[in-house]
């Protein structure tokens, strides 16, 4: 298309060359240059003229030369769309922050950065606290404890039995077997909370720390911690992301919802990564008008190659709504000059080595795989086609006619 409209420019700059004095020559009777024509008269040829400027004339060379291809309406399945602009997007829980379970201080942390991947159950970091010995060692001072009250307790249940106790010693015994117990359970679960293991616990393997533990797969977002640092429970200090839900938030105007179903097929590109296009489909239409940008959301599942992860990356879509037949036209036919868009028609009649060309209006829709659905403001004469190429050789034709006529 662009090589036809450098040859109008070509065309047009070729004929404001031509001599001033070429219409002050006389013009015998039909000699095709007929001033005082008016519309509805007929051409030297016989032909009945549309107006000025409206039939062009073009020789069986001119045709040939320039490669134009004469057709008609093609009745082909045209996809509309509607676009859509959002994001990629997560459910809430693909997200998880880290944070140390208890006080202490960060040490021997990885050097993470935004973007890297974890896997589930990996070790970032230790937080350091002289408590978790402390802990450690009532544990296990109230393992032997309660194992000399359990001990004692078998001793006096058998004195008693031989009514050789005394009933009060045994239920002493009873009472501080049980407190020793939730004792010791309270302090196994405070201690399996920090991820030390009261099964392996001995006095030879007390730790002095706890380690921050990935919960689960994903990428990094945010780091928050450095060795030396001293933490709390309440701080996020690691945000861990999973794409494996990755799925497309889009936002589509309040005209075009109705049309929006599910199960309709989305095309997409992430402008920041190129113009690569990926696939999807319509999943979820939201329930909720956005009253500020006159929005609804749609959610979107992928399909097929999955876009590299980047959270919160602006995409722009394409939603295609079902196929329709249209009369369609190859997308060069169709002119467009100002706020008009025409095609040029022809009987393809030969006369005096010469064949005619008119306008023929027309509302343009939607253009997909080379063609462009339209709607004729007049019906086609019968016996008529269209300009399916060179159509805009055919329009600068026209243009250096307007020009000659002008002069």
């Amino acid at each position: 298309m662009t090589t036809y409209k450098f040859l109008i420019i070509a065309l047009l700059a070729s004929t404001a060359l031509l001599p001033l004095s070429s219409c002050q020559k006389g013009h015998s009777d039909g000699d095709g240059h007929d001033h005082g024509a008016e519309a509805g008269e007929r051409d030297e040829h016989g032909h009945e003229e549309e107006g000025e400027g409206e039939t062009v004339h073009l020789s069986e060379a001119q045709i040939t030369e320039m490669g134009i291809e004469l057709g008609g309406f093609e009745n082909i399945k045209v996809r509309d769309f509607v676009n859509a602009t959002g994001q990629l997007g997560l459910p809430p829980n693909s997200f998880v922050s880290v944070s140390a379970i208890a006080e202490g201080f960060i040490k021997k942390s990885k050097k993470l950065v935004n973007g890297d991947r974890v896997r589930k159950g990996e070790k970032l970091a230790e937080v350091e606290n002289p408590n978790f010995i402390e802990r450690q060692r009532e544990y296990l001072e109230t393992v032997a404890e309660l194992n000399f009250l359990q001990k004692e307790l078998e001793r006096q249940q058998k004195l008693v039995e031989a009514n050789a106790g005394v009933e009060r010693n045994l239920q002493k015994l009873q009472a501080d077997v049980g407190m020793k117990t939730a004792r010791m359970k309270g302090i196994a679960k405070q201690l399996a909370y920090w991820g030390i293991d009261v099964n392996r616990l001995t006095p030879d393997n007390i730790v002095d720390h706890i380690n921050i533990i990935a919960p689960m797969s994903g990428y990094i977002t945010s780091v928050n911690m450095h060795d030396g640092m001293y933490v709390t429970p309440e701080e996020e200090l690691v945000e861990i992301v999973n794409d494996e839900h990755l799925h497309l938030e889009l936002d589509v105007f309040e005209k075009d919802i109705s049309k929006i179903k599910e199960g309709q097929h989305i095309s997409y590109i992430l402008p920041a990564l190129g113009n690569k296009v990926y696939e999807g489909k319509v999943h979820i239409i939201g329930k909720q008008f956005n009253v500020e940008n006159k929005t609804v959301r749609i959610h979107g599942h992928l399909v097929g190659e999955r876009p590299p992860f980047i959270k919160d990356l602006y995409i722009e879509a394409k939603i295609w709504l079902n196929d329709q037949t249209v009369k369609a036209v190859p997308e060069d036919a169709i002119i467009k000059d100002g706020n008009d868009s025409f095609v040029f028609i022809t009987d393809g009649k030969v006369e005096n080595g010469e064949l005619n060309f008119l306008k023929l209006m027309v509302i343009p829709g939607v253009t997909d795989n080379g063609y462009t659905a339209i709607t004729p403001l007049d019906e086609l004469p019968e016996a008529y086609k269209i300009v399916t190429k060179g159509a805009y050789f055919v329009y600068a034709q026209s243009k250096v006619g307007e020009l000659e006529h002008e002069h």
